[in-house]
């Protein structure tokens, strides 16, 4: 599939704002199936200067600052990008997952990749018992990794509701597991605890996912949104699920990064010098290129 990606925030100011210091992490990844074959941002106002960087999870890192006195703030991305994944191998394969766990304690090195990274706690990710507990029903003794992380993702889109009134962006992991209600975000967050709970490691992956319009009905620009899954190592590569829709990831998602846990992978995040209340609009589009006209 070759898309064609919009992300738009837009910040509206009652009083103006002297001062932002954003960081950007909105470029599509290359590699895994994935092409960038063209990326921009355009910010309003503009900043003097902005400063990109690869950070250690492999993530390009878009750093500015604006000092104009401002009531809108804007960052518009624009991304091409082309997506081929191979088929994902059969639940049934691979290795047990005590065996798994076992080869995380002798992984060699410590680069991005190093399973250690994402197999303990993180700040936005701590270890529950409640929440192992629950991952213990998809991890029979010498049941397969893959198996049990497939089963644990179908039980969390069976089990919890999604619920965009429900959790906001600070709400803790233990309220979201005991609601059973939440966003993409939460179900992510809480199948990589019950997975780390048992010394899987599973990172948390944010990106985009091709939403198609009901049947007869045309696809609303900007009704997209920004998504996030589960990439999960089973002792043989890492596989990326998505429990928000109980399915593995293949062509609909679009990679854009990848951490220990949302902290690590926010789209849009910074500081601003101000006073009074903001709105935020995001709309994002998610377009088969085959599907847009000219230019």
């Amino acid at each position: 599939m070759l898309y064609r990606l919009r992300h738009l925030t837009a910040y509206a100011y009652r009083n103006p704002v002297g001062f932002a210091r954003c960081t950007l992490r909105l470029a599509p990844a290359a590699g895994e199936g994935q092409a960038l074959l063209s990326h921009e941002v355009v910010v309003e106002p503009t900043p003097p200067a902005a400063t990109e960087r690869t950070d250690f999870f492999g993530n390009r890192t878009v750093f500015l600052t604006v000092e104009t006195p401002h009531r809108e703030f804007r960052i518009d991305a624009l991304s091409r990008v082309r997506v081929e994944r191979p088929p994902l191998p059969d639940p049934a394969t691979g290795p047990a997952w005590e065996e798994v766990r076992e080869r995380v304690l002798t992984w060699p090195g410590l680069g991005p990749d190093a399973a250690l990274h994402f197999a303990a706690s993180s700040r936005r990710v701590p270890l529950l018992p409640e929440i192992t507990d629950y991952a213990r029903a998809s991890f029979p003794p010498g049941g397969g990794a893959y198996a049990g992380a497939f089963d644990l993702m179908r039980r969390i889109r069976a089990d919890f509701a999604f619920d965009a009134e429900a959790t906001e962006v600070g709400t803790p992991l233990s309220q979201s597991f005991a609601g059973r209600r939440g966003v993409c975000q939460d179900f992510s967050h809480i199948m990589i605890a019950a997975l780390r709970g048992l010394g899987l490691p599973a990172a948390y992956v944010s990106g985009y996912l091709r939403t198609l319009p009901p049947p007869g009905q045309p696809r609303l620009e900007g009704a997209d949104a920004s998504h996030a899954w589960v990439s999960v190592w089973c002792g043989e590569g890492w596989i990326g699920l998505d429990p928000t829709n109980g399915i593995g990831v293949q062509d609909d998602h679009i990679v854009v990064a990848r951490g220990r846990d949302y902290g690590d992978v926010a789209p849009v995040a910074g500081i601003i010098a101000g006073s009074g209340a903001q709105s935020l609009r995001v709309a994002v589009d998610v377009v088969p290129e085959e599907e847009c006209g000219p230019g």
